[in-house]
């Protein structure tokens, strides 16, 4: 018998396998952690840049002040910072890691992936590594697949992150992008439990690519390389349509809420907290009032960080555990829209 034949001639089954489906494992949430820059920019300091107003800005978003990178500052930087966090919350040493997933829209290059850079700043030396690219529901799309890996039994730890360093691909001198948009990471650890009523007990997850105009960077890909021309026309830039972008995650992040209790047969007083994307206080009010979901259990750091894309859910579940807002045995949803466009949502057991 050749080497191939023998590589490819099916195994006899050991006793008890036939019939005997494959052991699942729960998604556990294990630890969390976040990062975000030093330097707080106000809406006061925006007020300096542009034709805005302290009141306007927060009128209209709720935002009161975000944190934006120094120059010298990159996506691995703050996942780095984030990630030892969250391996020191969970007890866990970069070397029990199997998995890194990176979500993220502005890693450090376009390759290697940030996810690789972050293996080897931490010493993850046995974890694969690989980034996510899902706009703002980055980490929730990057939760989901971390889950189907421990779910099936390949992976035992998973280290999943979302970092942004918008401020890099802001057009400060476009009022309408410039007061939303900063910087910082979130990092949790997914550990195997064999306990399936705990962890991520279920996961949604959609897309729409007819939107994908109304939230895109259109040059620096293959489509529109780097040149004089893409630079001098500002296509280095985010480019949204806010009023159709509105629109949609309401309606969708209401959706991902509906059909999570949907999966569990929950109803929404079972949940303790939902924790959305922080992109606009309008939006968040507008989908808990959609839901008929009071907003006293509805978790907004928004005023503190402003939008920082795939890490803000990340973000405010570190702050929501670390100030014991989310308690043992909490059924908490996270749910999120971004680019693509993309939206989702995972239900969690802590």
């Amino acid at each position: 018998m050749n080497y191939f034949s023998s590589v490819f001639e099916p195994k006899p089954k050991s006793e008890g396998d036939a019939g005997t489906p494959a052991v699942r494992y729960s998604a556990v949430i294990a630890g969390t952690g976040f990062a975000v820059p030093e330097k707080i920019l106000t809406n006061e300091d925006l007020e300096k840049m542009l034709d805005t107003s302290d009141e306007w800005i927060t009128e209209r978003t709720g935002m009161k002040e975000r944190r934006i990178a120094s120059p010298d500052e990159a996506a691995s930087d703050f996942a780095l910072r984030a990630a030892r966090q969250a391996l020191d919350d969970a007890g866990v040493r970069p070397e029990e890691i199997d998995l890194i997933i990176v979500a993220t829209v502005t890693g450090d290059m376009p390759f290697p992936s940030t996810a690789c850079i972050l293996q080897d700043r931490l010493g993850a030396r046995n974890a694969a590594a690989m980034d996510l690219a899902a706009g703002c529901s980055g980490f929730i799309y990057a939760l989901a697949t971390a889950r189907q890996f421990i779910a099936t039994g390949t992976y035992q730890t998973i280290l999943v992150v979302g970092v942004e360093v918008l401020s890099k691909i802001t057009d400060w001198t476009d009022r309408s992008t410039a007061v939303l948009l900063a910087d910082g990471a979130g990092a949790a650890v997914l550990k195997a439990k064999t306990d399936n009523g705990v962890g991520i007990i279920a996961s949604y997850l959609a897309a729409d690519g007819s939107h994908g105009a109304d939230l895109f960077m259109p040059a620096g890909g293959s489509r529109i390389p780097a040149s004089i021309e893409s630079v001098q026309q500002r296509l280095h830039y985010l480019k949204m349509n806010g009023s159709a972008i509105f629109k949609v995650a309401v309606r969708s992040m209401a959706d991902v809420v509906r059909r999570l209790l949907e999966q569990t047969k929950l109803r929404g007083d079972d949940i303790k907290l939902i924790i959305p994307h922080q992109a606009n206080l309008r939006i968040i009010e507008a989908m808990a009032k959609l839901l008929k979901f009071p907003m006293e259990r509805v978790f907004v750091n928004i005023q503190k960080y402003a939008n920082t894309s795939s890490a803000s859910t990340i973000i405010a579940l570190d702050e929501a555990r670390r100030g014991g807002r989310i308690r043992t045995n909490d059924l908490v949803i996270m749910v999120a829209f971004g680019a693509g466009l993309t939206w989702g949502g995972v239900l969690v057991r802590f």
